[in-house]
């Protein structure tokens, strides 16, 4: 998992409540266990005016005008701002999956699903929760400023609008370091490996026993 830098990315308002995950990445989707090559599908249900399937070339698919990610402003985005109670449903991962390969970095919303949530940390996206009136301001900013962008500094835990107003966010610190140093649960595992082979060691010495094999 690659380290979360500081960065300045487009924002994209996604303006519904309630997105659930089969919302984000649909259920025909989950055969694959890898994580890649989930971003074409991201909100295929709304995304495309035809019905989605793996394998499918989504480069020939009609897309829909009215959706947000269709349109030139949000191309690029790689902020999503959205409502309360993002993430519900199943927890599925291909869900944060499928947002990471798109592009996303960083999820901004009142809410998260908590399995979600969860699962973001585990694979480099930034869920930042805001209050209701925040999250109006901004979908208001975006809304009048084509291109508007935000500036995410984690270690800071704030982000910079373009006019240099500050929002800041609460985090807890161990998920913040994790993301910093680009760790996931099995890399912090890892990080150990040293008293963990030395700890095995000692056991292994202290209580011979339990090692043998009958």
């Amino acid at each position: 998992m690659e380290k979360f830098q500081i960065f300045t990315g487009i924002v994209a308002p996604l303006d519904r409540t309630n997105i659930d995950t089969d919302a984000i990445i649909p259920k025909q989707f989950l055969k694959s266990i890898y994580r890649t090559g989930f971003g074409p599908n991201l909100f295929d249900e709304w995304r495309y005016l035809d019905y989605g399937e793996p394998g499918k070339d989504c480069s020939n698919r009609l897309l829909n005008p009215d959706f947000v990610l269709n349109q030139d402003r949000y191309k690029n985005a790689s902020i999503l701002l959205t409502r309360d109670n993002f993430g519900c449903g199943s927890s599925r991962e291909h869900a944060p999956w499928a947002l990471a390969d798109y592009g996303f970095k960083t999820i901004i919303a009142e809410s998260f699903a908590d399995i979600f949530y969860n699962n973001c940390f585990k694979n480099g996206i930034l869920p930042i929760t805001l209050g209701k009136k925040e999250i109006q301001s901004l979908f208001e900013k975006t809304a009048q400023e084509h291109g508007f962008a935000l500036k995410v500094s984690l270690k800071d835990s704030t982000l910079s609008d373009p006019s240099g107003r500050k929002i800041k966010f609460e985090l807890e610190e161990f998920r913040k370091d994790a993301l910093l140093k680009g760790l996931d649960e099995i890399g912090i595992t890892l990080s150990n490996s040293a008293e963990i082979k030395s700890f095995e060691s000692s056991h292994q010495q202290s209580q011979p026993w339990l090692f043998t094999t009958l």
